[in-house]
């Protein structure tokens, strides 16, 4: 079978959009080797207090753009879904299912707060920060929640203004 011969216009073309393409794909390349995964666990109590019932460990997560979350659900009748108010405002929400692990990819700067819908009334919240970016913390602190989420929400508020983890 011959081979096709093809003209130096298209050969310089194809060299051209080569050329063009070769970067974007090691800035895509080098934008996926860099992106981390982080792992939340999704608990029944706390694994240094039992006492300290329905819980995200860590409750606070700083990561960068780009990086996912994955919630695991350790214990059953446990999820993740953001809170309305309180993610950024370029950000998707997510609503995770009951018992099933939930993977979550961060792209926008800020702070999300988020929940577990069964225990959210108990207090069961946490927040990711991403970029380290604090800009939509007032409107974050300005969302009412109801029982021991305002109280748990309000801690863990206080502990970024803190400079805490």
């Amino acid at each position: 079978m011959p081979i096709p011969m093809i003209s130096r216009r298209t050969f310089a073309l194809s060299l051209g959009a080569l050329a063009t393409a070769t970067p974007l794909l090691a800035r895509a390349n080098a934008a996926q080797e860099t992106a981390a995964d982080h792992s939340i666990l999704m608990l029944n109590a706390d694994c240094n207090d039992a006492n300290i019932v329905n819980v995200f460990k860590p409750a606070i997560l700083h990561i960068e753009p780009g990086d996912s979350v994955r919630f695991l659900a350790t214990d059953a009748s446990h999820n993740s879904a953001s809170k309305r108010g309180m993610i950024p405002e370029a950000a998707e929400p997510w609503n995770g299912a009951i018992d099933e692990e939930l993977v979550i990819t961060l792209t926008v700067p800020g702070i999300y707060g988020y929940l577990c819908l069964p225990h959210y009334e108990w207090g069961m919240v946490g927040l990711i920060v991403v970029g380290n970016d604090l800009s939509n913390l007032a409107q974050v602190k300005k969302v009412r929640h109801p029982g021991e989420a305002r109280k748990n929400f309000r801690a863990l508020l206080q502990q970024l203004e803190d400079g805490g983890t």
